[in-house]
């Protein structure tokens, strides 16, 4: 079955405004939404976005009632979510994957949401896009994450070759050149999947790893976990996002652990992409067909991945 496209955004396009994990400051929440109207989108919020109810938001029922108010509602092109943060996938058993997938919207974030991304990928066979959050559209937000986020969701730029700014190099480890379906996102919640209904399926896919503020030995027992649960044995290829705001434990960097574990693995491995938690965020569509050649050091998107 072909992945299922949504529609492409544009201009004067309607954005539903949710909180799937974490709550977020609400007056941060407007002036991001003031930023959105600014750039002339209309802006629906949902019910419980302005929640707070400690670690998340809110219920995870009332959360994904949420999310499926988006889906269901004809106006809404895209759905936004405020922040990831913790919880987003306690709100997958509830989601109705056939109304998704009959009602695709183009749906963005990072962080926790890629569990979200990931899940309606493989669950509903919708194309999601790892790139940006609500709190991203302010003033400080640097042009490559908008011109890396609307080439994504606003054009049928096919094929699409994600680049790093300029002055940041891809680094290739392992060579190779592969093509498949890319899944994963953030590390953390990634792992958190492993044993549960919604285990991200790695066979035959690239993996896209990427984390925050962990210390490296954090990192070692994520990715020791992921071998021995076979995900990387099972996929075609590596690529290693940043891990943004790392401290390094036992004087064991980042770097050393990707050198140490998973360079062995012998997968193509394309490492230093710059993406989600990092200050610049390339756009990777989940679920989309991806080329990675180490040769090359280049990481190419083989298909649109909106429609209209």
């Amino acid at each position: 079955m072909a992945t299922i496209r949504p529609p492409r955004l544009q201009s004067g396009d309607t954005i539903g405004i949710v909180t799937l994990g974490s709550p977020l400051d609400a007056n941060t929440i407007d002036a991001r939404i003031q930023t959105l109207e600014d750039m002339g989108f209309q802006v629906i919020v949902g019910k419980y976005t302005y929640a707070y109810g400690g670690i998340v938001a809110t219920t995870a029922q009332q959360r994904a009632d949420d999310l499926m108010s988006m889906f269901l509602n004809p106006n809404v092109k895209m759905i936004l979510p405020t922040r990831g943060g913790t919880g987003v996938k306690d709100i997958l058993p509830y989601l109705d994957y056939p109304i998704i997938q009959s009602n695709p919207k183009i749906v963005t974030g990072y962080s926790d949401i890629t569990i979200l991304l990931n899940i309606l990928y493989q669950f509903a066979n919708l194309i999601a896009f790892q790139s940006l959050l609500l709190i991203d559209f302010s003033p400080n937000t640097p042009a490559y994450n908008y011109d890396q986020f609307y080439a994504a969701t606003s054009t049928h730029i096919s094929p699409r070759v994600i680049q790093n700014p300029q002055g940041m190099p891809l680094n290739s480890l392992v060579k190779g050149n592969v093509s498949g379906r890319i899944v994963g996102g953030n590390l953390t919640s990634f792992v958190g999947t492993l044993g549960t209904p919604f285990e991200v399926d790695t066979k035959g896919k690239i993996i896209v790893l990427e984390e925050t503020h962990e210390p490296t030995n954090t990192i070692y027992r994520y990715l020791t976990q992921l071998i021995m649960a076979g995900k990387f044995r099972d996929c075609v290829g590596i690529v290693m996002g940043q891990c943004t705001d790392c401290s390094t434990s036992y004087f064991t960097t980042y770097n050393d652990l990707i050198a140490g574990l998973i360079v062995p693995l012998g997968k193509p491995l394309l490492t230093n992409l710059s993406t989600a938690h990092s200050y610049y965020k390339a756009a990777i569509p989940i679920g989309a067909l991806i080329n990675l050649n180490t040769y090359t050091s280049t990481l190419t998107v083989l298909e649109p991945t909106v429609n209209g």
